[in-house]
């Protein structure tokens, strides 16, 4: 598992979207468990802001780390 600070967990906005590029500092795993747990419904989901664009509510996010 990746170490990381609770500094990292400032790098998100309270509110609006985050990209893959910035939400992957706050995780600590791998992008490809971050997909998989997307997959089995226990990561929240990605919004398609266009058909290039992905990125995760925010406050989800937010919850989802409160939880662990």
């Amino acid at each position: 598992m990746k170490e990381h600070s609770s500094q990292d967990y400032g790098l998100l906005p309270q509110t609006g979207f985050i990209r893959q590029s910035k939400l992957m500092p706050c995780l600590p795993f791998s992008h490809a468990t971050l997909w998989r747990r997307v997959s089995a419904g226990t990561f929240p989901r990605p919004v398609k802001i266009s058909a290039k664009i992905t990125a995760w509510k925010a406050e989800e996010v937010r919850e989802w780390i409160s939880a662990q």
